[in-house]
């Protein structure tokens, strides 16, 4: 993995449309900021390597040093990532009444254990201001039930995590998409081996996304059919529907689907990761069911977690049906065979350096055996 700076950044990934406005890069100096879904560098700046470039997760990703690192183990390709477990869950007994949740509430009242056991004192969550998702730093049960609810789009949330790990916190829960929790097991790898590193992060929890929206071209989809000011939940149901729903205090919008997906950065096109793999715990929709939530544990922190969650009566758990298993099996196998065949079209995945920067590192039998494919060099 090789680590420039920011001019190379914004050659690489901006410019490519490959950002995904993660907020890795914004919050570490006063250059990069993020507005609307996009970030912006405000100046030049010659740093022959800056944690701008290597906390990014669409510059050269060594999926196997990353997966060994946070995880401990090597990157296998597997659709769903290494598990300990998986569950259908939704909030418990203890939780009832608490929040508007969309689908089951699994993540906020895992959120609401771990702060009540003490395992952590805040959460870098998203929340949304009209339409506008923006990042947050929850210390409070009623903080973390406020910004329950799906967004959709990209945030800069990983920015709250700079600001908490400068002012010494320890402690804090990350919640985020599959990119975000990428760009944070970098963050957490201290890449640049500063000495003045902090790492505030008690736990990791992601979510499941087979896209996000860039906000400035959702805004341009939208704006004219409903005040962005009044939108109180967005949704995507379940197929056969092929819309997404915008619901405010007067009216439901129903726009399909094929409009929204122009929306969709193209930086989502080369993300192999449906359920968020580099996580202690993963959280994502039931299929069938918007009551429950699909919960998968992946370290022991997050079976812990899970475990005393349960006991305590913040979170119910059962048993998931096989079929809902398989399907969601295939949908992460059909992400991850689209990500790596669209990384390869595009020559960002096992660059050889020399050619040019590549945002994906995999070792390549593993890939042509994803692929299915026998063929000649990825270069």
């Amino acid at each position: 993995m090789r680590i420039l700076g920011s001019s190379e950044l914004c050659e690489d990934v901006q410019k490519k449309d490959l950002c995904v406005d993660c907020g890795a890069c914004a919050g570490l100096c006063p250059y990069f900021v993020s507005h609307k879904g996009k970030i912006a560098r405000l100046f030049p700046c010659t740093l022959p390597q800056g944690r701008c470039h290597a906390f990014c997760p669409k510059t050269e990703i060594d999926l196997n040093h990353v997966s060994e690192t946070i995880v401990g183990k090597s990157y296998d390709g597997s659709p769903l990532g290494h598990m300990r477990a998986i569950w259908k869950t939704r909030a418990g007994r203890l939780m009832q009444g608490k929040g508007a949740f969309q689908n089951g509430g699994t993540a906020s009242s895992l959120l609401v254990a771990a702060m009540a056991s003490g395992l952590i004192d805040a959460a870098a969550l998203t929340r949304r201001k009209g339409l506008i998702p923006e990042p947050f730093l929850a210390t409070s049960t009623d903080q973390i039930l406020s910004c329950a609810g799906s967004k959709y789009m990209a945030s800069p949330t990983l920015a709250s995590v700079h600001e908490y790990s400068r002012e010494k916190g320890q402690k804090l829960a990350v919640v985020g998409t599959p990119c975000q929790m990428t760009a944070l097991g970098l963050i957490r790898m201290n890449p640049l081996g500063r000495e003045d590193f902090h790492d505030p992060v008690a736990l990791s929890m992601g979510l499941f996304c087979t896209w996000a929206l860039d906000t400035r071209r959702l805004i341009r989809l939208i704006e004219n059919r409903v005040n962005l000011q009044d939108i109180q939940s967005m949704d995507v149901p379940p197929p056969p529907s092929q819309v997404m729903t915008i619901r405010t205090c007067d009216q439901n919008l129903a726009i399909p689907l094929d409009e929204i997906r122009t929306a969709i950065p193209a930086g989502c096109s080369i993300c192999p990761d449906m359920t968020a793999e580099f996580t202690d715990l993963s959280v994502g929709a039931l299929e069938g069911d918007p009551s429950w939530n699909t919960l998968i544990v992946r370290t022991e922190k997050g079976e812990s977690l899970v475990e005393e969650a349960v006991r305590q009566g913040y979170l119910e758990r059962d048993a998931m049906r096989p079929e809902h298993l398989e399907h969601l099996r295939k949908g992460a196998s059909a992400k991850k065979k689209r990500a790596f065949i669209m990384a390869r079209d595009k020559h960002l995945l096992n660059t050889d350096p020399a050619k040019g920067p590549s945002a994906l590192i995999i070792k390549e039998d593993l890939v042509k055996k994803l692929l299915g494919e026998e063929g000649s060099c990825l270069h």
